[in-house]
């Protein structure tokens, strides 16, 4: 038996096992979710960057 094959087979299911999971228990809007980048839009950064210094 290939065992890189098997393990890069075995691998890609369960990504894609995830990625189905994540799609059918999320209750995610398009139209109310935050924009990806939002450079230049004005809006404040919000977010657990932890670093960040107190305002």
């Amino acid at each position: 038996m290939r065992t890189r094959a098997f393990t890069a087979t075995l691998s890609l299911v369960f990504v894609a096992a995830l990625l189905v999971f994540d799609q059918a228990t999320s209750d995610l809007n398009p139209y109310q979710a935050p924009p990806a980048f939002g450079l230049g839009s004005g809006e404040a950064a919000t977010g657990g960057f932890c670093g960040a210094l107190p305002n």
